[in-house]
């Protein structure tokens, strides 16, 4: 499987908050179709550089989906879109405009070290390793 046709979500591997997003996203999706690799490993810059045509820092969230980067708000809704039980149903919320979506996301994103913590490293348990690509 090419790392460009699949479901490949980009988290912050330091804060606590996306640790924990990390695990969410794991334990509901049982057929193991989303990817994930932090944002501070390799492969992730390499897949950023790739697909966006400005060099540019990113520090949220990020779903490489089919070849195309979702940031922030609507790459959380995208993601849930393809959990199991009823998640998907968040993705109603996508008819909100992204600029209000993202302005609570970035409320949150601003504030999640301070709230939430750092991590010391990114979150990998050895049960889940194959999930991630870096």
């Amino acid at each position: 499987m090419k790392p460009e046709k699949s479901l490949i979500v980009l988290f912050d591997g330091e804060c606590n908050l996306c640790n924990r997003s990390v695990q969410f996203i794991i334990k509901r999706d049982k057929t193991a179709k989303i990817k994930l690799a932090s944002l501070q490993s390799e492969i992730s810059k390499e897949l950023i550089k790739k697909h966006l045509p400005i060099s540019a820092e990113i520090n949220s969230i990020v779903l490489l989906e089919d070849g195309k980067l979702f940031f922030k708000s609507t790459a959380a809704l995208k993601t849930a879109k393809h959990l199991d039980s009823l998640w998907p149903i968040l993705f109603i919320l996508i008819v909100i405009p992204g600029f209000v979506r993202d302005y609570f996301y970035d409320i949150i994103a601003t504030n999640r070290i301070k709230w939430f913590g750092k991590a010391a490293s990114c979150w990998v348990e050895k049960d889940y390793k194959e999930r991630f690509l870096s």
